[in-house]
Formats: structure tokens, sequence, C-alpha cells
């Protein structure tokens, strides 16, 4: 009996020790995981006025002082994607790309799109073998796997556009955080040290701080050449990048590894400035990404589908509930396979997949008790019109501005290849390209032709930057990363709220479950579904796979007395952070 007492001793100690390294390592930000979960409907943290969540407190932190300083939300904005290209080298980045969702306090909406782009001398086959069958991991790890970057150019055009602030002081914070260092999470110390083979295996010249044998979290981390090339974009922005020495570094390591990305590449990139997708949920308007995201798009099918139906009066954690989403999942899927990609380059048939009456339609055949085989779910015929590690945060000013941004470099720390003596990280894009029609990418998701590739054709995405208002004023902030599982996480966390009444933590907290046509299972978090539930939908013909946490949504919910609360997912580092 005292061996057990003293063991149950011990294991407190332990977990409040871990307690107080959390709590240091949340510095003044709100940490998701500091919220009281286990109560029934626990809110997250409250602002007044003004709010940003991201993936790592020090770059909400960054944010927050940017607000404070009188800067705007799309301010904000640029200073937290440069801060998390340093601390959250998995997938912050000024080597990847993404997608920034506007909205103004007058309600004007934008979105920009600086998603990467094929090489001028990328081709449809060039993953594939003499055979015509895929080379493993070609598109996903080393030097061919990586789009031409735009994360900096689209951070410069959305300063000309609408930055109140000088470019320099958004840029400072992240030049003080690479060259002075910061103390690694317990998270991005595992990171490191699970990639490290990758890391040597992917560089033609390794950074000196791949070279440590093992960090640990509270270890102090400098990015000296890094800070260099954000010094560098600091002075001349675009140029700073795209140009001169930092486009010199990027071209040369290319070379030395057998990439295709050149200074034509580079001088040519452009961020493209396009017309938001909007749709309708009964009360709520929903803006979010077009092509070449297939976000946006799949999001307003998906609630279209599930309009006609009393969410409301389904158990959320019930066989029902799962059935219908999972159902009409399937069927926009399928759509995405097919009519999805870059709309310079396809005919994307915007209009009529927005079309209510499709989307409705392709319910017709929705069976409330058996499961539908993808195998016989096929994109459907939209109607005539009449007349995939990735990260996002959510911004809001005390002007009543707000941003959304998913940003990527795809997978966990990209293609692992550091661009020699400018310490970043290189995407790996190209992957989420059809690499071969009909052949799934790391995310599992099928393609067609719409998604080839094609020299500055870019790549389809799954990310869904999203706001949302409620009877014309700002209700939601909303984005997630996690590949093809971006647009379930945040259909479900928004129907957490507006459906189900939870707060905007307990709705991104709340354990998630995915299908995407092929491969034909749902997938679910560990504890997402009881015993009787999955007996339920294995009788209805499902199949289900169970894995561990996914996705992190982070999102701003505005409550009815005008406060903010953020929700920050606690399945990261996330954080929210305001006054």
């Amino acid at each position: 009996m005292y061996r057990i007492m003293r063991i149950a001793i011990i294991k407190y100690i332990c977990n409040l020790l871990v307690s107080i390294v959390l709590l240091l390592e949340t510095s003044t930000c709100q940490m998701s995981d500091r919220t009281d979960l286990d109560q029934d409907n626990p809110r997250g943290y409250i602002a007044e006025e003004a709010m940003v969540v991201s993936a790592h407190p020090l770059a909400s932190e960054v944010g927050v002082d940017i607000l404070k300083k009188g800067g705007n939300a799309i301010d904000a904005a640029i200073a937290v994607q440069f801060a998390l290209s340093v601390v959250y080298p998995a997938a912050g980045n000024i080597g990847g790309g993404g997608f920034m969702i506007i909205r103004s306090n007058d309600g004007s909406i934008y979105s920009l799109d600086f998603r990467e782009k094929a090489p001028l001398k990328g081709y449809r086959d060039m993953y594939l073998d003499s055979n015509g069958e895929v080379i493993k991991d070609l598109s996903r790890n080393g030097h061919l796997a990586s789009g031409v970057p735009g994360v900096v150019d689209g951070m410069d055009k959305a300063h000309q556009k609408f930055g109140t602030l000088a470019w320099e002081d958004l840029i400072q914070p992240a030049i003080d955080l690479a060259g002075n260092g910061f103390p690694l999470t317990r998270r991005e110390a595992i990171g490191l040290n699970n990639n490290q083979k990758a890391f040597i295996e992917s560089n033609t010249i390794s950074p000196d701080f791949v070279l440590r044998e093992e960090w640990s979290a509270g270890d102090t981390i400098r990015y000296s050449d890094l800070s260099e090339t954000l010094t560098r974009i600091k002075v001349s922005k675009r140029a700073g990048f795209y140009e001169g020495p930092t486009a010199d570094l990027i071209v040369s390591e290319m070379e030395r590894g057998g990439g295709l990305i050149s200074l034509e590449d580079l001088t040519s990139y452009e961020a493209i400035w396009r017309d938001p997708i909007v749709g309708q949920y009964k009360d709520y308007k929903i803006i979010s990404m077009g092509p070449p995201s297939a976000g946006g798009i799949s999001l307003v099918q998906l609630l279209h589908m599930l309009e006609p139906f009393p969410l409301s009066e389904y158990d959320l954690d019930g066989a029902q509930y799962i059935h219908l989403l999972t159902e009409a999942e399937k069927r926009v899927y399928a759509d995405r396979a097919k009519y999805l990609g870059d709309m310079d380059f396809f005919d994307v048939p915007i209009k009529q997949l927005l079309n209510r009456t499709y989307n409705e339609n392709r319910m017709e055949d929705f069976d409330p008790v058996h499961a539908k085989p993808s195998d016989d779910i096929f994109a459907g015929e939209p109607l005539a019109y009449e007349s995939s590690e990735t990260t996002h945060f959510s911004i809001v000013d005390p002007y009543g501005n707000a941003v959304a941004v998913t940003t990527t470099l795809n997978g966990g720390y990209g293609s692992k290849v550091f661009v020699g003596g400018a310490g970043f990280l290189l995407n790996n894009e190209m992957d989420d390209f059809s690499i071969k029609p009909g052949t799934p990418n790391m995310f599992g998701l099928i393609g067609g032709d719409a998604n080839a590739i094609e020299p500055e054709k870019r790549m389809l995405s799954s990310m869904t930057p999203t706001i949302v208002e409620k009877n014309n004023d700002l209700y939601m902030v909303i984005g997630s990363p996690g590949g093809s599982k971006i647009i379930t996480s945040v259909l479900q966390s928004f129907l957490n709220v507006v459906e189900f009444g939870q707060s905007m933590q307990k709705a991104v907290t709340y354990k998630r479950f995915h299908h995407q046509w092929k491969p034909d299972h749902i997938m679910f978090e560990s504890g997402r579904m009881d015993d009787e539930v999955k007996e339920d939908l294995l009788v209805m013909g499902h199949k289900l796979m169970i894995r561990g946490p996914y996705s992190r949504v982070d999102a701003i919910l505005v409550l009815e007395n005008g406060s903010l609360e953020g929700g920050a997912d606690p399945r990261g580092d996330d954080a929210a952070s305001g006054f």
C-alpha cells in the first residue's frame, strides 16, 4: 500500500513539474492546453479589442505587438508570417506559399493567392520512370520536390495594398528571433530530432544547427543564415528574395541538388489578387479561398449539402451525424478530384459547383442507414450555369479588420532541403500536383488532368482560410493545417459552434473525423467514437481507421457583447494572444 502511495506521489510531482514547464512556455499568451477543457463548454482566451491566434506563442506575441503599435490586421499578418518562418520551421516559412483572406471593417473582402508554382522546366511526367510508374518519394523529398516559393511576394503585395506600418518594422521581430535565438518548445525539439536523418540525407550543405546530436525543450536555437536572409528582405522587400544574393543562393542550391528552380522562375513569380469564394449557410455568409485552393468551393458545397438536414437535432457523437457528414464528404472529394485545379490553366466550373441545386441533388441518393461505397460515387455533372504540414493563423484588429492566412511547406519541414547559406527550408509542394492521374499523393488524395503538372502552374490545395459573417457583421475567422483534412476540420469546427452551441475553444478542441472519397474509410481521432457508434457505422457499411490527433484549427469568434474568443488548438503549441 505504501508503495502505491509513493508511486502516486511521484506521479503527482511529475505532473506538477510538467504543468510548470508548460506554463513557462506560454509566456504572456493564452495556450489552448491551459484552458480548462474538462468544463462542459469552456471559453478560450478572451480579448476585448484585438486578437491573434497562431501555431506558436512567440509568433502570436509578435502579431499583438504590431497591433499595439497601431498596425492593422494585415500588418500583423505579415509580421506573424515571418516570425513563424523562424519559430515554427515545420510549416511556417518563406520557402513555401499560401493564401490570405481579408475582410475590412467596411465589409469589403479580398483574397490573395501566393501559392507556389511549378518551375518552367517542370513537366507532366517528371516523377515517372520509363515504365510510367511513380518513382517513390521523388515528389516529396529533395530538390525536385520544390515549387517556386510565393510567400515573400505575397507579403509584399499585401503590404503594398493594405499595410500601414513601415515594412522594416514588420520584419524586424523575425530577424531578432532568428539572430538572438529563442527557446524550443518540446514539440519543436522532437521535430528537429526526428528529422535529423532526413535533413542530413537531403541537404548539400547541412546548416550548423542540424548537426547537433539532440535538441531538448528549453534549448536556445539560433538561425544566423536565416537572420541575414530576412535582413535582405527587410531592406529590399521582394527583391531581397527573388533577386540578388538570396536568389543566387536558391539557384546554386538547385544546381547542387539537381532541382529545377531557375533565376527566371524567381524573378517572374507573381502573387495574384483573386475574387474570394462566397457562399451562404443559413444566416452565415462564408468567405473563403478559390482555386488553386479547393478549400472554399468544397466547404460551400458541403454546407449546401448539409443545410436541408436538421443538424442541431442530431447527436454530435452519434452514428447518424457522422454517417451524414461522411456521405457528403465522399461526394465533394469526388468532385474535387475531377474539376478543381489552377483556373489559369483549367476551366474550373466554379459557378456550377457553387450552385445550391446541384449540391442538394448530389445528396438525392443518400441512404440514411447504408454507406455508399466510394467506387460507386463519381464526380457529378454540374448544371449549366444560368445567366496537401501547413499552418494557419487568424487575426482581428481593433479597427474591425480581419485576416485569415493559411500557409504551407506541404509536408512537415517541406522537402527537408535548407537553402545553403540562406537558412530556410524549401517546400515539397510538387507532390500536390497529380503526378500521375489516379495515383494518390502523400495525403491519399486522388487527382486528375485538371491538376496535372505544367510549367508555371499552381498546384491544387486544400487550404481553407475562411471568414464568416452573421447578419452582415464579422462573426468568425477560422482555418487549419492538415492536408486533405483541412476542409473537414474547418467544417466540423464551424458546425460545432453554429449548430451545437459550442464555444470556439471547445469547437477546435473537439475530436474529429474525416472521409475524402478514396481511400474508402472514415478516419477518426482516438476517442471520437464509442464502441456502440463504431458498431453502428460498421453495420451501415463504413470502414473505420483510428489515428492520432490531426489538424490544428486556430480561430476567433466574435461574441454577442463584441469581445473576441480565441480557439487555439491544443494539438500543438498554438496560442491566442490579444488585448
